[in-house]
């Protein structure tokens, strides 16, 4: 069943009017007409089977019938991402969005060399990813900052996860040992980081470095392989 994401709020006998996209996503796409169904969630009121009450000239109407599941969050999960090529930003994003990560913070290293990214474009490629995997909420995607800006405000109980290229502990068992809770993942730029930010980050209390095995990955294959190893290690796999 067609499922959307939208941000109006999701009760029984609520009325819903989709966004002029999604509406002729629904009726020109998928050639949805009066009294079809769909599902609806918006982060916060769980899912919600709707039907079509009315197709308009700009828009259709919708109205929620009953709720399928209650609201439930994943796992504190930040993919912390220095800037590489956008085809490539926009898979690891769309990815991070599929394996369950909260959020996304795109960073900026001594060593990166990266396109101008649209935030809106991020935006759209988590929704649809969240409506495809059956999640309830949407990650965020926030801003460029400075990794050094990011490790200053860091928050108390918050472990991060540093993907070290040069070597570290083997993933599994140290994150196990690290315990679950709120996590950050640290992938560096194509070019890895300085010996400076190396020092830096594994100087750092809250810091755990790990290998992710024998060979050196590039940037977006090592962050999809760092989110499945975090979802098996300490993640919500188990569900």
């Amino acid at each position: 069943m067609i499922r959307l994401h939208v941000t109006a709020p999701l009760a029984d006998g609520h009325a819903v009017a989709p966004t002029l996209d999604q509406s002729r996503y629904l009726t020109q796409v998928m050639r949805l007409k009066q009294g079809d169904a769909l599902l609806l969630f918006n982060g916060k009121d769980g899912e919600w089977r709707a039907e079509v009450v009315e197709v308009l000239k700009k828009g259709v109407i919708l109205r929620c019938v009953e709720q399928t599941r209650a609201q439930i969050y994943g796992p504190d999960l930040e993919l912390i991402l220095a800037g590489i090529k956008k085809a490539r930003v926009e898979t690891v994003v769309e990815k991070a969005a599929e394996l369950g990560a909260k959020s996304v913070q795109l960073t900026i290293t001594q060593r990166t060399n990266a396109e101008r990214i649209r935030l809106d474009r991020l935006d759209a490629i988590v929704e649809e990813a969240a409506e495809q995997t059956g999640r309830l909420d949407v990650p965020l995607v926030h801003e460029s900052r400075k990794l050094a800006d990011i490790l200053k405000d860091w928050p108390d109980g918050r472990k991060l996860m540093f993907c070290d290229e040069t070597g570290g502990d083997p993933a599994i068992p140290a994150l196990q040992k690290a315990g679950s809770g709120a996590w950050s993942i640290l992938i560096g730029p194509e070019g890895g980081f300085s010996p400076e930010e190396r020092e830096m980050l594994r100087a750092l209390p809250f810091t755990t470095a790990v290998s992710l095995g024998p060979r050196i990955l590039r940037a977006d294959t090592a962050a999809i392989s760092a989110m499945t190893l975090w979802q098996y290690a300490v993640g919500d796999w188990e569900r």
